[in-house]
């Protein structure tokens, strides 16, 4: 079975190295950008399974590369979760009721609720496609 793509968009490597030390642990592949704008260019290049995003970033914040993705035909079915340390409420409802992200992880998380959350997701888009 082809292992699953995952990227994690971020703008700290160490947050990255720690997303992949989980995640290939549990057989997934994952890709690393810092940043928006690098994020966006490996959605267009590589097409992952699944993004997990940051919100906070420098150059493009993370609900503008959400916005960008889901307006490109290409990008529109990739599910994305966001990780954030913002853990006011009216994001994580904004997250999931007017944007429409596939999940919302507030930091810190233990890996198992991340590994929770992306099994929930590609799970479903199995089922659906």
């Amino acid at each position: 079975m082809e292992k699953k793509r995952i990227l994690c968009i971020e703008d700290e490597a160490e947050m990255i190295d720690l997303t992949r030390l989980v995640l290939e642990r549990a057989g997934y592949e994952v890709l690393g950008a810092v940043g928006g704008s690098a994020g966006l260019d490996i959605v267009w290049r590589e097409k992952p399974d699944l993004v997990l995003l940051d919100l906070m970033m420098p150059d493009i914040d993370g609900w503008e590369v959400f916005r960008q993705m889901k307006a490109d035909a290409s990008s529109a079915q990739i599910p994305v979760i966001v990780v954030t340390a913002k853990a006011q409420s009216i994001d994580k409802v904004l997250g999931l009721q007017v944007a429409k992200v596939d999940d919302y992880i507030t930091k810190p998380f233990g890996p198992q609720e991340l590994l929770d959350s992306i099994n929930r997701i590609l799970n479903k888009k199995e089922a659906s496609s």
